[in-house]
């Protein structure tokens, strides 16, 4: 509930404190004084767009603060918690506007966006203004408010939900076929590749002991030849044998060690190396005898040689690189195949999604439906209030399938209106006047206002083109409204303002060239005049201060 408003240097406000209480409070004043500049103020505070003309001239900042207690309100309790600006049982919305227009919020005293004094001015409370009978013909906000009335938000929520797992199902659908269809030449020519490749199916490293076979067989009988030179040269020759020469200096200096010790380490030396030309004798003999030239073998490896590098010639990579590219392009290959099986997946997916969405859609559209004709008769009977009694009121809820479908089902919703007796119902934009419309958007906001869950519902002259006894009968709507929330309306008529739990009176007057506008709660005296007043104008008469009390009293 808004228990307090405060304004500074704010259009034509100086500084004014405006206190609030339960019940249903009429703003009232002469035109012009500035009856609605406190709800202006207040919508600033709820995040409304804030210009640098809202400042008072010659000001350097406007500065407007709304109070609101929460001692009922569980959900903005919880909603402050969850953002660490929880003050207790309080809440304060301020905004500040410098000259330049710059704009600051806070909530509790912290700085936030302007989007959280939106978000949580939703939550406390609900504005309906003069020109929302423009909105009503909107087929959009008709079925807003049919769904407001019907309280459809759980179930808007499980349909909207449905709704978006669908797009995003059909987005990823379309952007992966996009994909499928512009990559098909690539997935063909990768396919041939990797045939290609598997059918060589060359070894990680191959290429290089391809290259090392090749040489070795390419040279054998080389390779032959100079081994056995080697042998003859290490071991087998008859006259100067490496080995032999070896052994023969060792057996000379063994013989001097004992004339000189210092040679029996070298003796060591020529030792080893006699065991050492031994053991290489033995490896190279082994290498002779097995040294064979293989004329297939060195056909196959020139063949295997010739055609991995005219595949690493085609592939632009190196011909050892090739077991590599082909474990890449199989890879690849796998993820477009894996890409066409998503597909397959997605459409099973998306027959799921969508037939989710339509029971949901389904269901809300029942809700609706039922919605629809409680509504309608509770318009009708308040036209009837409203003096209108042949008005006649139809609510059509169509369903247009789910080539129309969005995020809030598929219904199409038209309010249909008869003022007269005998009159065909019809689009209500297409039969009602404008005070007939004025009347019958009041009467669906008084009604939806039931239905908010909110605790603070304003009224900014909803009540334009009413008068006489229809008057009367808002005023006793609005005072009923007000019995379970707190209603501020600002209103011209003293058939509604006499209703009030409390009135707040709103002046204007100039001092030193600067006008001032200024607000007081009246007491019951001072309602009884400012009644009159809005009876008789510039001529206050004992009859007029007599309706004003009859009005009071009634």
């Amino acid at each position: 509930m808004l228990t307090q408003l405060y304004i500074r240097q704010f259009a034509i406000v100086d500084e004014l404190t405006i206190e609030f209480t339960h019940g249903m409070s009429a703003i009232t004043g002469e035109t012009g004084a500035g009856k609605s500049i406190a709800l202006d103020a207040l919508s600033l505070c709820l995040g409304a767009r804030a210009e640098a003309g809202m400042v008072r001239a010659d000001a350097e900042k406007a500065e407007i603060a709304a109070e609101f207690s929460l001692t009922t309100l569980p959900t903005v309790l919880a909603w402050l918690e969850e953002r660490e600006l929880d003050a207790g049982q309080e809440c304060i919305l301020r905004r500040t506007i410098s000259a330049e227009g710059r704009s600051k919020a806070f909530i509790n005293g912290a700085p936030v966006p302007v989007a959280l004094l939106k978000e949580i001015g939703t939550l406390l409370v609900c504005l309906h203004g003069q020109h929302d009978h423009h909105q009503l013909l909107k087929p959009e906000q008709q079925l807003a408010l049919l769904d407001q009335y019907g309280g459809h938000g759980e179930q808007l929520s499980k349909t909207a939900t449905a709704w978006r797992a669908l797009q995003t199902l059909r987005k990823e659908k379309n952007n992966l076929q996009a994909e499928h269809d512009q990559h098909q030449s690539r997935r063909q020519l990768i396919d041939y590749q990797v045939r290609e490749l598997d059918e060589f199916a060359l070894a990680e490293g191959e290429f290089d002991q391809l290259e090392t076979d090749y040489k070795r067989l390419a040279n054998s009988q080389a390779l032959k030849d100079d081994a056995s030179y080697s042998l003859n040269s290490l071991y087998d020759g008859e006259h100067n044998n490496a080995y032999s020469l070896v052994e023969s200096v060792a057996e000379r200096l063994r013989a001097n060690i004992e004339l000189d010790p210092a040679l029996s380490p070298i003796v060591d030396l020529l030792d080893e190396a006699s065991v050492r030309i031994e053991e290489a004798v033995h490896e190279l003999r082994h290498y002779h005898e097995n040294m064979e030239g293989d004329p297939e073998t060195l056909q196959i490896n020139e063949e295997r040689i010739s055609t991995a590098l005219q595949l690493a010639r085609k592939h632009h990579v190196a011909a050892a690189e090739l077991p590599a590219l082909q474990q890449q392009l199989h890879q690849e290959l796998a993820s477009l195949d894996h890409a066409t099986d998503r597909l397959d997946e997605l459409t099973a997916l998306i027959d799921d999604a969508q037939t989710n969405y339509q029971s949901m859609a389904n269901a809300l559209s029942e809700a609706r439906q039922k919605t629809a004709k409680q509504l309608a008769q509770r318009i009708m009977e308040t036209m009837h209030q409203l003096n209108m009694p042949d008005g006649s009121f139809h609510i059509e809820v169509v369903q247009l399938g789910l080539t129309h479908a969005t995020a809030q089902g598929f219904d199409a919703v038209s309010f249909d209106v008869s003022v007269n007796a005998g009159q065909k119902p019809q689009a209500l934009q297409k039969v009602a006047s404008g005070g007939e419309l004025s009347r019958i958007s009041l009467a669906i906001q008084v009604l939806t206002a039931q239905r908010e869950g909110l605790p603070t519902l304003i009224f900014d002259e909803v009540d334009v083109g009413v008068s006489g006894p229809t008057a009367a009968t808002v005023g006793k709507l609005m005072r009923q409204l007000g019995e379970k929330n707190q209603v501020i309306c600002v209103t011209h008529l003293p058939q509604v303002a006499a209703r009030a739990h409390h009135q707040l009176q709103v002046t204007k007057h100039t001092r030193d060239g600067q006008t001032y506008t200024g607000m007081q709660t009246l007491n019951a005296d001072e309602r009884v005049m400012a009644l009159a007043q809005l009876l008789g104008g510039d001529s206050v008469t004992q009859n007029t201060i007599a309706n004003a009390e009859e009005l009071l009293a009634g």
